[in-house]
């Protein structure tokens, strides 16, 4: 089973955390919650959600992870600005490890200038962002590029991205 980075802080969407937590449970993966820091809680942008931080990102390697999944909310926007994070979002991509983000969770990845030629969906409000970032994008509930990165754009899209990312893993064993 898959041993999963979450990077997630303060005023993520909440159930775009929550929903694919549980779907990846459900299907015996585990996830590692990473912030900036560790040994803190932090809320989703509605309140419904807390959650409790497992790693600070100085603390963990990203050699030790199958997968990444950054959710949506304002969180990658706030996760962007630290180097350590974005070099950590890096890494999978670079490596062709699997990652999911959902919504604005992509921002992280165009931080990480990761995208360059790559096919994705997100928030429409980050289109105009990933096509600068030299990505194509896709305007579906999920779309899955080089059987690696599966993208969705909104809450709504759940059902269609928890199924792909777990078909993803299984795909390739994890």
């Amino acid at each position: 089973m898959a041993k999963i980075a979450t990077l997630i802080t303060d005023k993520f969407e909440d159930v775009e955390f929550t929903s694919p937590k549980e779907a990846l449970e459900a299907a015996g993966h585990t996830l590692v919650t990473i912030d900036k820091e560790g040994n803190k809680s932090v809320t989703g942008k509605r309140g419904e959600a807390t959650v409790q931080i497992d790693k600070g990102v100085a603390d963990v390697n990203p050699q030790d992870f199958d997968a990444l999944f950054i959710p949506g909310g304002f969180s990658p926007d706030l996760l962007r600005d630290d180097d350590r994070v974005v070099a950590f979002a890096k890494h999978f991509m670079d490596e062709m490890k699997p990652v999911f983000a959902i919504c604005h969770g992509p921002q992280l990845l165009i931080t990480a200038k990761s995208l360059e030629g790559r096919d994705t969906t997100g928030y429409k409000s980050i289109k105009v962002d990933l096509e600068y970032a030299g990505a194509k994008y896709h305007d579906e509930e999920v779309f899955v590029c080089q059987k690696q990165l599966v993208t969705s754009r909104t809450p709504d899209d759940l059902p269609a991205f928890n199924r792909e990312i777990v078909k993803l893993l299984a795909d390739k064993g994890l």
